[in-house]
């Protein structure tokens, strides 16, 4: 009996399994305590480099005397972003430039794969062009590092391309948490950032669990406080609330104006003919020399958020730093510095509120709190606003202050600033460059995928037509001999006029005298849906839908009538399902 017993406790013991939301949660607790160990090695690491290289440099160059010792400040991040080169040649990684576009379509469309030195490039690439003066802030760069974190967990445990996709988002929340030491605002922006807005209830856990372990881990190293100090709120009357509903519309403009010239400048950088690893020391040097005159702008700037938010900062100093901050960062990141553009945004929005405030409350004193109040709101606002996440911008404000009464003007002013820069344009900052790839991130893994595949890429290139002068007879022949339907209907050029299906000519079949008579260039359709080779899958499948068809031609870019091929709805459903295959791999 005994041994019995013994064998069935020994046959328990080796065939027991963890269950899958148990490994989960031993997981999210692991990318949690990684990515606080990154968040620290992180700002370790640009605290260093920032001591090397922008504090002992002042002190080499004496640029602290002032006087023309002041001139030779550009030289400082010029030496940050020179460092990127070596830096680019030891990893071939993608070191220059905003890289968190990059990182969402990885890890939404990409399956989330990511290697190990993306980590050890994110955290160089970004101390080397913050801590040297560059105008960037360390947020989007932690964001990726701790995504790196849970990407590296998850490939290790060999799990699949959606598990993976989690503990990224895991990471990512953990690492933003002990950034903030804001563990609710760390579960806003994985869901509402990472993952687009889309997650289940097992997700959400694993989120929250990742962000508080990380925080944990963040509050015994540094304690808890959290990354810049945020004064008490207080609403002073209900005269405010129209005011705060106002200030979101502002906000919105200011996002708005903030995106645009964000990437028109990008766009100079990347129009100019020049070597690419010099373009960061140009943008090094046009931001150094505004530092001369504005060091406000330089580095992340946390210091002058408090000022700001403590209202010592005039109104003139306040207005004008929304502009430079604006050029300064897009100069930094547009050249190809890294960096990110979350601590920026919080930037902006203290100035945006600061100035705001001091009007209001000039206009009506007894009745608004003072400017450092609307600063405070500002930082919220205006995040919320670029990055049309209006829950992350509502929790960070609520958990760095603590102080309920900031709730309802930070949801107005986010809200309505968010819903004013959607309106006025559509993509964040964030996903900006995506949509210009034609990639539909905010619509769905179907629209994303389908967006990545090009229409060139599977059309079919050996395609019968007929011309415009073939009688009936004859294009049935072709239909009874052919696999198709559809035939592109071209002139004496081979240049297409329209195109023919056996709908159109199934009402002339039993006809014997018009088929005698009539001619394809009489039923054709000439009101023709058209792709080029350069379109995506999903645009097809919006022409597909559009007419409920099974095949559209191909046309070239350069000549609109002259066929190059054709597309099957059959091929692209094809083509969608090996994409799928592919990515679970």
């Amino acid at each position: 009996m005994q041994t019995e017993k013994t064998e069935k406790l020994l046959d328990r013991l080796f065939n027991f399994r963890l269950g899958e939301h148990t490994v989960i949660i031993i997981m999210s607790i692991l990318v949690g305590l990684l990515s606080g160990l990154a968040n620290i090695v992180f700002r370790a690491t640009m605290h260093f480099v920032h001591a090397l290289i922008f504090v002992k440099g002042s002190e080499l160059l004496r640029i602290h005397e002032g006087g023309y010792y002041k001139l030779l400040l550009p030289l400082l991040p010029i030496s940050g972003a020179l460092l990127l080169i070596p830096l680019y040649y030891l990893s071939r990684e993608e070191v220059y430039g905003y890289g968190f576009p990059r990182f969402l379509e990885r890890v939404n469309i990409r399956g989330g794969i990511i290697k190990f030195r993306t980590l050890v490039v994110r955290i160089l690439g970004a101390s080397f062009t913050i801590g040297s003066g560059g105008s960037a802030g360390v947020e989007g760069p932690i964001a990726q590092i701790g995504g790196v974190c849970g990407s590296l967990v998850g490939q290790i445990s060999r799990v699949s391309e959606n598990r993976i996709k989690l503990l990224i988002a895991a990471g990512s929340a953990g690492a933003i948490a002990a950034t903030f030491n804001a563990p609710i605002a760390g579960v806003m922006f994985a869901t509402e950032i990472v993952l687009l807005g889309n997650y289940e209830l097992t997700s959400f856990s694993a989120i929250v669990i990742s962000s508080g372990i990380a925080t944990v881990v963040s509050r015994m190293y540094y304690g808890e406080n959290p990354i810049f100090t945020v004064p008490q709120y207080e609403l002073v009357s209900g005269v405010e609330i129209p005011l705060y509903i106002l200030f979101g519309v502002i906000v919105g403009l200011a996002a708005v104006f903030y995106i645009k010239a964000f990437f028109s400048i990008k766009d100079r950088f990347d129009g100019l003919n020049m070597n690419p690893h010099l373009k960061p020391a140009l943008g090094a040097l046009i931001v150094g020399t505004i530092g001369i005159f504005y060091p406000e702008v330089m580095g992340d700037g946390y210091e002058f958020i408090e000022n700001a938010l403590e209202g010592k900062i005039i109104f003139l100093t306040m207005f004008a730093l929304i502009f430079i901050k604006v050029v300064a960062t897009s100069l930094t990141l547009g050249s190809g510095g890294s960096g990110g553009v979350f601590a920026p945004a919080l930037f902006i929005g203290a100035m945006v509120g600061g100035s705001y405030g001091w009007v209001v409350h000039n206009l009506l004193p007894g009745y608004t709190a003072n400017p450092g109040a609307y600063a405070t709101v500002g930082v919220g606002a205006f995040l919320a606003a670029v990055t049309h996440a209006p829950m992350t911008a509502i929790f960070l404000l609520f958990e760095m202050t603590g102080n309920y009464e900031i709730i309802i003007p930070i949801m107005l002013a986010s809200i309505i600033g968010t819903l004013t820069a959607r309106r006025m344009h559509y993509d964040s900052i964030d996903s900006v460059e995506l949509s210009r790839k034609g990639i539909t991130i905010h619509e769905g893994r179907e629209a994303s995928v389908l967006s990545t595949i090009t229409v060139g890429s599977i059309m079919k290139r050996g395609f019968a037509t007929v011309h415009e002068d073939t009688d009936m007879n004859e294009l049935l022949g072709n239909i009874i001999e052919g696999d198709s339907f559809y035939f592109p209907v071209v002139d004496e050029h081979d240049l297409l006029t329209g195109i023919i299906s056996l709908h159109d000519i199934k009402s002339v079949l039993f006809e014997e005298d018009l088929k005698d008579i009539l001619r394809v260039k009489n039923i054709i359709s000439r009101n023709v849906i058209v792709l080029t080779p350069n379109d995506n899958l999903n645009t097809a499948i919006e022409h597909f839908s559009r007419k409920d068809i099974d095949e559209i031609p191909v046309v070239s870019f350069s000549n609109k009538r002259k066929i190059v091929g054709m597309l099957k709805r059959g091929d692209v459903i094809t083509a969608y399902n090996k994409e799928l295959l592919l990515r679970r791999v």
